[in-house]
């Protein structure tokens, strides 16, 4: 059954398409009602060497993007999903060409054919991939380059005033809080929903295992760092929770070869009193121990590929036979990583509001184009998005976590947890709304709702209650009303 948000918004771009037909905004109009059928659109940001393109690897399962300092590390890079293998650049001017690309390393490197980073607007990787059928990854040159111009790239891309952005989320990775990364994603944020905010953005403490130094407690002081991160008032106004992850770890776990499976076996192999010692340092691992039987190249790709933390996980994984084959050691580098924690964050609060997102990103688009370029019939467009912000509950939700995470609806913390936690700030499945089980039965979740209802009627009746908490708990009582509606239709 199709969304009903959706299936509202294709019909104002419709209305709109017809209003500005031979305008030149009709080829833009249609192509945002196409947007309606594509993947989630997710944008990855973050300061130069934070990992971005490590992650996004990790997220495909391939070293698709180059991790080097190559020339396309500096261009707006799209993957995509399709059916055949294809590289596209969108010069600054000109037409759209095809370019020849080569595999190294298994990474895509690109051809640009005498073109110039800077005469490059954006690079379109077009590649079978399940991931990508899930969403379109956009990996950005790093905030904070040496070059200005690069630097305002992924600035140009996510904060546009002028146009609609053409993320419908972003993963934003940070190694440490720095001004500059809150300057970004408040620009980033707009408090009204038809605009991004901090539903669509969640922080990642990136190249987590070497906040400890590579050391073995390395993700677990990591997530101490994240938690503190998420819960910082300045934080949450921007992003919607902190993961950290071991970017480095997660695209080896996603790659990796029974080479080095057998090579990580040698290590695991030496003697225990010795391998502190020899995994001190880089230069260490790479110059002691010649009884090792690894040439220096093949330490050396192993710390390119895993870095300390992940040879002294992989190796103590394998001493102790947690894994005993390069799959099982794929899956337990691949959760020890982070990754997996990740993934479920973007499903629960990305994905399964994909077409939340997707509607506010094209309301957006016809707002701003009503409003910059009148025309007859704009004003009824105008009037039709507005109805529909207004109205669609699944905009109420997001309205509300937005005022919650600016500090608008207050309260007793473990009330303003329970709102949080009803109109989906963990998630939108019902399950997880209602703090249930995956499993949990249609009786489960019934009598949970109906507690719900009666707390949140009750609390929006209460004359004691602050005016902005009383409108926040109509928007929850109607969320239960709706669980409780669907519940019946599903008979």
């Amino acid at each position: 059954m199709r969304d009903p948000l959706i299936e509202r918004t294709r019909a104002v771009l419709t209305r709109a398409l017809e209003v500005y037909r031979g305008t030149g905004h009709d080829a833009r109009l249609a192509a945002l009602r196409a947007r309606l059928d594509e993947p989630l659109r997710v944008a990855i940001a973050g300061r130069v060497k934070s990992g971005k393109s490590t992650l996004l690897n990790a997220l495909v399962g391939e070293r698709l993007a180059p991790t080097d300092e190559g020339e396309c590390t500096r261009i707006v890079t799209w993957y995509r999903d399709g059916h055949t293998y294809e590289v596209l650049a969108r010069p600054v001017t000109g037409e759209p060409r095809q370019l020849r690309f080569s595999r190294e390393n298994d990474a895509i490197q690109v051809d640009l054919g005498g073109l110039q980073p800077e005469d490059v607007a954006e690079l379109y990787v077009t590649w079978p991939s399940q991931a990508l059928r899930t969403a379109t990854l956009i990996d950005t040159p790093g905030i904070g380059s040496l070059s200005e111009r690069v630097s305002r790239r992924a600035w140009e891309l996510l904060t546009t005033d002028d146009e609609e952005t053409p993320a419908d989320a972003v993963i934003y990775l940070m190694r440490h809080l720095h001004s500059g990364d809150l300057d970004f994603l408040r620009a980033f944020q707009d408090t009204e929903v038809s605009r991004p905010n901090p539903v669509n953005a969640i922080g990642v403490l990136s190249r987590a295992d070497e906040i400890g130094v590579g050391r073995m407690d390395a993700m677990t002081s990591a997530q101490r760092i994240a938690t503190r991160l998420a819960t910082d008032v300045n934080v949450r106004r921007v992003v919607q929770t902190v993961v950290p992850v071991a970017g480095l770890l997660a695209e080896t776990a996603a790659t990796l070869t029974e080479t080095e499976m057998a090579q990580l076996r040698r290590v695991a192999d030496v003697p225990i009193h010795q391998i502190d010692d020899l995994l001190l340092t880089a230069d260490r691992f790479v110059e002691l121990m010649p009884e090792l039987g690894l040439t220096d190249l093949e330490r050396r790709a192993l710390l390119d590929r895993f870095g300390l933390f992940g040879i002294r996980l992989g190796a103590a994984l394998l001493r102790r036979k947690v894994a005993n084959t390069a799959t099982e050691l794929a899956r337990e580098l691949a959760e020890r990583s982070g990754i997996n924690a990740l993934k479920d964050i973007l499903s629960s609060l990305f994905f399964g509001r994909r077409d939340v997102l997707k509607s506010r990103s094209a309301l957006l688009a016809v707002d701003a184009l009503v409003r910059t370029v009148p025309r007859p019939g704009a004003d009824v467009v105008a009037a039709e998005v507005e109805e529909i912000i207004a109205s669609a509950h699944p905009f109420n939700e997001l309205r509300v976590l937005s005022a919650i995470r600016a500090g608008w609806v207050t309260g007793r913390p473990e009330v303003i947890d329970d709102l949080e936690q009803i109109i989906g700030g963990s998630g939108s499945a019902v399950h997880t709304r209602l703090r249930l089980p995956a499993d949990a039965s249609e009786e489960q979740i019934k009598a949970a709702t109906n507690d719900a209802l009666l707390r949140w009627q009750r609390r929006a009746e209460n004359p004691l209650t602050p005016h902005e908490l009383a409108i926040a708990s109509r928007v929850a009582v109607r969320t239960c009303e709706g669980i409780l509606a669907d519940l019946v239709h599903a008979r």
